[in-house]
Formats: structure tokens, sequence, C-alpha cells
């Protein structure tokens, strides 16, 4: 939660209006795994896959660096 906090990201995924929810979090890091530049995982048997232009797009930021 920490690194979530200093990204910037807390509200994003606490916020349960938005449908993530802390324990759905955990699920996702707990089946993530990092394949040429994708991030790939599973909540709720929902595959979820992004890569870091996707996530720069949807955050509104860079896909760069820190």
């Amino acid at each position: 939660m920490d690194k979530l906090r200093a990204q910037g990201w807390l509200e994003l995924f606490t916020n349960t209006q938005m449908g993530c929810s802390q324990p759905d979090l955990a699920k996702f890091y707990a089946n993530a795994s990092v394949t040429k530049e994708r991030v790939i995982s599973t909540v709720n048997g929902v595959l979820v896959e992004f890569d870091a232009h996707t996530i720069g797009e949807y955050f509104g930021g860079p896909n760069r660096g820190l």
C-alpha cells in the first residue's frame, strides 16, 4: 500500500466505487507475471493484461522512468 501511495495510485486501488478492492489487488499481484514488457494476471477469473504504454495512457502520465 505504501508503494501505491508513493506512486499516487492508492485511491484508484482502494476506491471500491471504481471496482477494485484491497483483496482483489492482492489477487492481482499474487497471479501476476511480466512477459515481453506486458503484465498479465487474473482476478476472480477475469484476465487482466496491459503494457507500459496502455497504463501510461490510462493514468495520463509518462510510461517510462519512475
